[in-house]
């Protein structure tokens, strides 16, 4: 690739080529781009350009710039979905046509911290049932799940009956969840979550807490799901008032 032109056209040229390499297989995701003195004189374009294009590619989530180490092509999230639909973990899973599991951590009945009760509008002396699990994507670790349940809907403990928190509190207690709210919060590196989810220290997470409420408007599950990054995307429609 040699051409010349503005400055804004050109990064343009550059970004168009290398999104086309991308899905094209010429570029993998994971894979480390030359140097920009290298990769400047392969595509024809002076260091400033091919800045500027990657800078817009970051953007993008199309690259990732390391500092010290270099730009990779980013890896593709496995499952996406628009965070404004409500649907289960399984249900994402599914979608995308790999088969969903559950490797349980923990589960058992405490009583509810002070963040619980408030969320889960708890009385006193109300137990909560705390079911930890990872959710696999054809064996693969993809979300670490922490889900609290006031225990008068599931006094009998966590069964695996199915493989959805939603499903199982519809068929054990008749509790059908109407709703959520979610609180999205991306972190870094955790010594905990990373090492279960078995990804790499540089593999950014998402932690979505809900509270998810039934059709009378109790809430009946207080979650905290840490996603892998590399795996999930989420998006969101806004539109004008």
């Amino acid at each position: 690739m040699s051409v010349k032109g503005n400055f804004r056209s050109l990064c343009l040229l550059v970004m168009d080529k290398i999104k086309s390499d991308i899905e094209s297989g010429l570029l993998r995701p994971g894979e480390r781009l030359p140097a920009e003195s290298i990769l400047s004189k392969q595509l024809g374009v002076s260091r400033a350009t091919l800045r500027e294009a990657l800078r817009l590619l970051e953007e993008e989530k199309i690259v990732l710039r390391r500092h010290g180490v270099g730009t990779f092509i980013n890896t593709r999230p496995v499952f996406s979905g628009g965070i404004g639909e409500l649907f289960s973990v399984t249900d994402a899973i599914e979608r995308e046509g790999q088969k969903p599991g559950t490797t349980l951590l923990y589960s058992g009945f405490a009583e509810p911290g002070e963040d619980e009760r408030k969320r889960l509008s708890l009385n006193a002396g109300e137990g909560v049932l705390t079911v930890e699990r990872i959710r696999t994507a054809d064996g693969e670790p993809v979300v670490y799940c922490i889900d609290k349940i006031p225990a008068h809907f599931m006094p009998e403990g966590y069964r695996k009956e199915c493989e959805s928190i939603f499903e199982l509190l519809e068929n054990v207690s008749g509790v059908r969840i109407a709703y959520a709210v979610a609180h999205i919060e991306p972190i870094g590196y955790s010594e905990k979550v990373s090492s279960l989810l078995q990804c790499d220290p540089k593999t950014a997470l998402l932690l979505l807490k809900q509270i998810h409420y039934d059709e009378s408007e109790r809430a009946v599950l207080y979650s905290h799901n840490y996603f892998r990054a590399d795996k999930f995307h989420f998006h969101v429609v806004r539109r004008r008032p």
